[in-house]
């Protein structure tokens, strides 16, 4: 048996579960990499090693289904690409795992340019007016970017879009917490906004797919295949209901994760403008005063360092929990069935065993240049095994674009007093939005400037 902490420290426990989730898998990983937690009449098997990881991601991921969290999370969210398991999940993902591909992707790299380009206009009308929401600005962007290469339509006619997700988000948590045991109808104000909340996204899928098909034949997109997918369902309910589910996790999963990593991009680079000036004499040289193109990829290679090491510190899934299906062993420590068992990529980021003082914002980890002497399942920002994130590439594309024409035009600074607290199901993000004042960028010096 795992060892852990006393079955005295179970309140404490649980009230970090309530409202310190980061701070439970903390204390976690101080007991070693196999640890027993038992909070209440829950027990849960936290494994922080990349070997471990590898096991229940990859390896042996067969014997283990979607856990503690995204279970609950079910009533919330529906049965979408994230919550669903077995036969429903590998049709889901045969549906639209074409769009994802390497070659089209890479076609949307002027939408993904120009999106970068609008964001940077809106940040320099805020210049001398006092701090802007980041985080609403990073969210605002990534909508518009998923609704132009995927989805061919236009999010930002949808205004309240973005707080419908966030209240969607509070209510997986709750649920999460609750173990879902609160009933739905209870008039609670969380609850009352996510009604609130669920009714105004049925309301943008019903009108995806109105205008998908107001326009038969027109394009390879998410709804044109969901319509098809669902379509077939013997029963028109089920279909609309399947519509609902796999579209809304499509949208939420689809722009949060990366406006998070954006938003901590730039919380971190202030702090670091050694970081920040090396960001702005790489775009400047790469791009000069044009927009990028996907061949840039390969040269905005600092920049992709950059998301990299936010994304190791601020992963953009920070739990992974499953449920073991069957007994297992897990280095070399029972796991009964139905065991939940959590995988964190917040702490395994941080293993001292695997990374040289690893609270440091270094993006020179990341330099291809130099040999990582670490496990392949030391760092997996994007999950692992067969349930590996499907848009890790359109999110690193998105993301390095945006990092780089930021730094190359403008600076955020941090509104000094603010305390940044990451708190989300899906991704850290930054609770009650992260508040900058915008600069002009300053002129590089040295060669690269020409």
């Amino acid at each position: 048996m795992p060892p852990g902490p006393p079955f005295t420290a179970g309140p404490g426990l649980f009230a970090k579960l309530v409202r310190d989730r980061l701070a439970l898998m903390t204390v976690a990983a101080s007991y070693g990499d196999a640890v027993k937690l038992s909070i209440g009449p829950k027990t849960m098997y936290f494994f922080n090693h990349p070997d471990h990881a590898k096991h229940v991601l990859a390896d042996n991921s067969g014997n283990y289904r979607k856990g503690l969290g995204l279970v609950q999370a079910r009533r919330a969210i529906g049965d979408g690409l994230l919550t669903s398991e077995g036969e429903l999940w590998r049709k889901q993902r045969r549906t639209i795992q074409p769009l994802f591909q390497n070659k089209r992707i890479a076609r949307q790299d002027a939408a993904i340019a120009q999106e970068a380009a609008a964001l940077v206009e809106r940040l320099r009308a805020h210049q001398g007016r006092g701090p802007v929401d980041v985080v609403g600005e990073m969210t605002g962007l990534t909508l518009g970017v998923l609704g132009r290469t995927l989805l061919d339509a236009d999010l930002g006619s949808f205004g309240g879009i973005g707080h419908a997700f966030e209240a969607v988000q509070d209510q997986a948590m709750f649920e999460m917490v609750t173990l879902g045991l609160v009933p739905m109808w209870i008039p609670l104000p969380k609850q009352l906004r996510f009604r609130r909340a669920r009714r105004e996204l049925q309301r943008v899928v019903d009108h995806l797919v109105a205008d998908r098909l107001a326009r038969p034949g027109d394009g390879d997109n998410i709804v044109s295949r969901l319509i098809d997918s669902t379509g077939r369902e013997t029963d028109p309910a089920v279909g609309r209901t399947r519509m609902r589910d796999e579209l809304v996790t499509l949208l939420l999963a689809g722009h949060e994760t990366t406006a998070s990593t954006l938003s901590w991009t730039f919380h971190l680079i202030d702090h670091h403008p050694e970081v920040r000036e090396r960001l702005h004499a790489e775009a400047v040289e790469v791009l000069g005063d044009r927009l990028p193109v996907y061949e840039d990829l390969h040269r905005l290679r600092y920049t992709a360092m950059v998301v990299e090491e936010v994304m190791r510190l601020y992963p953009p899934v920070w739990m992974l929990p499953r449920q073991a299906v069957n007994d297992d062993e897990i280095g070399g420590y029972h796991v009964p069935a139905g065991a939940d068992v959590l995988v964190s990529p917040y702490t395994l980021h941080r293993h001292p065993a695997f990374w040289q003082e690893p609270e440091r914002f270094d993006p020179e980890r990341f330099d291809p240049a130099r040999p990582a002497d670490r496990p392949r399942y030391a760092y997996i920002p994007f999950g692992a095994g067969p349930r590996f994130c499907v848009g890790n590439h359109l999110g690193m594309m998105e993301a390095t674009f945006v990092i780089a024409m930021v730094a190359r035009d403008l600076r955020l600074r941090n509104v000094p007093g603010r305390k940044v607290v990451p708190e989300a199901m899906l991704s850290l993000r930054v609770k009650g939005g992260l508040p900058m004042t915008v600069h002009p960028a300053a002129p590089v010096r040295g060669p690269s400037a020409g």
